[in-house]
């Protein structure tokens, strides 16, 4: 009897913390919620540390990895570029769409978004692989 309480707790347990992870049911009703891609280094903790982790080192490795385009820093070609793109179910950067600013901008932050690690783990939604979609702005400014 004892051992089958505890066999108990332990399906309620985990059931309650599934729901939580990657939906819930509320009234009869299923709501589903998409899962962020795991970037390297982000695998511990719940799913709010994990997205937490993931912006900063999205945030890092753009600042990292932010060049301005030599010729357009001396034309002071500056403006801001607006990078589509979506981490697919196999964990990898794809480019959506590119808008704003000059070619040679655009092209600079194409290259710094397609230069993204593959992730851990890619985006889920009810436990399944999926494409998640991001939008980052760059401002290019010379300061001139």
């Amino acid at each position: 009897m004892k051992n089958l309480f505890i066999a108990i707790c332990i399906l309620f347990s985990t059931t309650i913390l599934a729901q939580e992870e990657w939906g819930n049911v509320v009234a009869n009703e299923v709501t589903m919620k998409e899962i962020a891609p795991i970037w390297p280094g982000c695998e511990a903790g719940a799913a709010a540390v994990r997205d937490k982790c993931f912006d900063e080192k999205l945030i890092a490795h753009i600042i990292k990895n932010f060049k301005y385009p030599p010729t357009a820093y001396k034309k002071n070609d500056q403006g801001k570029v607006t990078v589509e793109f979506i981490i697919n179910e196999q964990g990898l950067v794809e480019i959506q769409k590119v808008t704003g600013g000059s070619k040679e901008l655009q092209e600079e932050a194409k290259r710094n978004i397609m230069a993204i690690p593959k992730m851990s783990k890619p985006g889920m939604l009810a436990g399944k692989p999926r494409a998640i979609k991001y939008t980052v702005p760059f401002n290019f400014k010379t300061g001139k």
